[in-house]
């Protein structure tokens, strides 16, 4: 149970960080950095994802 409930966490976290990602994309001048750094961490939450998820079954 708590494997699933890290993964649900994650999940959330990471549609946050897509959430940032269009936000930022939509801004006239958007943060190159900025963007690659949220991008970056958004594929660590996906790659933990699916390590647990692999643990799961």
């Amino acid at each position: 149970m708590a494997i699933e409930a890290r993964i649900r966490e994650l999940g959330s976290r990471h549609e946050s960080l897509d959430r940032a990602i269009k936000e930022e994309l939509q801004r006239p001048a958007f943060d190159d950095t900025r963007l690659r750094h949220l991008k970056r961490q958004k594929l660590k939450l996906k790659e933990e994802i699916q390590t647990l998820q692999g643990r799961g079954h």
